[in-house]
């Protein structure tokens, strides 16, 4: 277990509808109102500091809640001068919901939904981030290959259509996104399942779930 394991020093951006397939599912709907178009920029939502979880430790599911979405991402996280200085593996959990224009966040920033990698990989050594393969396993079982060649928008361009409008301080991250299953949807966990996330050159992240204490 790494002694000094990493935990974000910033504000944690998360950024949806950022791959090919999803993009493509909600095509259809992307013209109906209130926008009636397309998103022209990235879409954008917060993890807070609440959601923080260390690679290892347990992620409990609120009372009332049987199962939540587990998603793989890989975080670009800010270096000085707005320069992305490494990336990291986070699952992305949140509680099945509809909103995409307008990101709930009681159902995305519950306490400990987002697990984050134990180690911060450099930028000197991440090479082609398009042939990078994120691999979630449920109790072993593969549930889902998300290959970032499939992104809208590739890191650099996300990195750079994000900057255009805010910016990204030493510290902060910015997730690239995370894909769904062929039906729209994403992984399921329940209590008792020990989810898996693995890239080359990556620690695995690893947490499982429990139930809330009563």
């Amino acid at each position: 277990m790494n002694p000094n394991p990493y935990l974000p020093g910033g504000t944690v951006y998360g950024t949806l509808l950022n791959f090919r397939r999803e993009h493509a599912l909600w095509a259809p709907r992307m013209h109906e109102a209130p926008y009636k178009a397309p998103p022209a920029a990235p879409v954008l939502y917060i993890k807070t500091a609440n959601t923080f979880t260390r690679s290892g430790q347990a992620i409990a599911l609120p009372r009332g809640v049987a199962e939540v979405e587990v998603a793989a991402s890989l975080g670009l996280v800010a270096g000085e001068g707005g320069r992305v200085a490494g990336a990291v593996l986070f699952n992305d959990v949140a509680i099945p919901h509809e909103s995409y224009y307008r990101p709930p966040v009681k159902f995305r920033c519950v306490d400990g939904f987002l697990g984050v990698g134990d180690a911060l990989r450099p930028v000197t050594d991440l090479g082609d981030l398009a042939s990078l393969v994120l691999e979630l396993r449920v109790d072993g079982v593969m549930r889902q290959r998300t290959t970032l060649a499939d992104l809208v928008r590739d890191a650099a361009s996300l990195w750079a259509d994000v900057n255009a409008f805010q910016s990204m301080r030493p510290g902060d991250v910015l997730m690239v996104g995370t894909d769904c299953l062929d039906d729209g949807t994403r992984p399921r966990a329940k209590a008792g399942d020990s989810v898996e996330i693995t890239a080359t050159g990556f620690a695995p992240l690893v947490n499982h779930f429990v139930q809330e204490a009563v």
